[in-house]
């Protein structure tokens, strides 16, 4: 027997920039029993490793071939320039691709936005990875153009960044192949789609809850069947309503008119 089929574990890849770490926590204190293994994958090679099956889920970038895999969109990233602290754009709130166009901006190979190349003038050449890029951007060589949350990782005491309010924007996404939908992939689901532990797809949590309301409706009608066959009335058993006349001095009739008391006649 493998390892896997001997402790289940559930694999979750992420980009960078992704954040896994709040749904990481919920899937710890639902399910302590599962351990959850984090892989770390470049944005080019999420869609490999899933395909590979090296890992069961993905946080990755949209989009992603839907002939394959089903994704879940989760939320949509702000897009930014980063440029050093004492770059003319910082004097600006926000800013235009149109204000970038006279700027060397730097196309990584790793680029995450669908477009041919970047606005402004190109540099020489390439560089190999984001991470790269923004060395050159601290150098003072050029600008780069980014997810906020990629200029937040790559932070730099002497860079910051802008927002630029026309560029293309990168999603982020729960992704999986469709043809391996398991259960524990169902589970994940639930918690990023933010379903409570009771309406989690995860069998355990619903299915006693289930058959113990069916069991206290159950005990529910045969509590409120009256006595005798007789039927209730306005939503009371009858034999309440005779309960609470007879408390009174006397029983009532369903018609409202005193009912004949069982003294025997005398004879004449």
């Amino acid at each position: 027997m493998t390892g896997s089929q001997e402790t289940p574990s559930f694999r979750l890849a992420y980009v960078p920039g992704a954040t896994p770490a709040k749904w990481v926590r919920i899937w710890n204190e639902r399910l302590p029993g599962i351990p959850l293994t984090l892989v770390q994958v470049p944005s080019t090679e999420a869609s490999d490793v899933l395909r590979a099956g090296d890992a069961d889920a993905g946080l990755v970038r949209l989009p992603v071939d839907r002939a394959f895999f089903s994704a879940i969109p989760l939320y949509t990233e702000a897009t930014v320039v980063v440029v050093p602290k004492d770059h003319l754009i910082t004097a600006a709130e926000e800013v235009t691709l149109a204000d970038l166009a006279d700027e060397v901006v730097f196309h990584p190979l790793d680029d995450v936005f669908e477009w041919d190349r970047p606005p402004g003038e190109p540099a020489f050449e390439r560089p190999a990875t984001t991470a790269d890029a923004v060395e050159l951007v601290a150098a003072n060589v050029g600008l780069l153009i980014v997810p906020q949350s990629l200029a937040r990782l790559h932070h730099r005491k002497n860079l910051t960044y802008r927002p630029v309010v026309d560029a293309p924007q990168s999603s982020i996404a729960l992704s999986w192949p469709e043809e391996a939908t398991t259960e524990l992939v169902e589970d994940f689901i639930g918690i990023v789609r933010g379903r409570t532990v009771n309406s989690t797809r995860g069998r355990t949590a619903v299915k006693p809850d289930a058959e113990q309301k069916r069991g206290q409706a159950e005990q529910g009608k045969g509590r409120r069947k009256p006595a005798g066959g007789a039927k209730s009335t306005g939503g009371r058993s009858a034999s309440g309503k005779s309960a609470g006349r007879t408390a009174r001095g006397g029983a009532a009739s369903n018609s409202g008119r005193p009912a004949k008391r069982g003294k025997p006649r005398r004879k004449s």
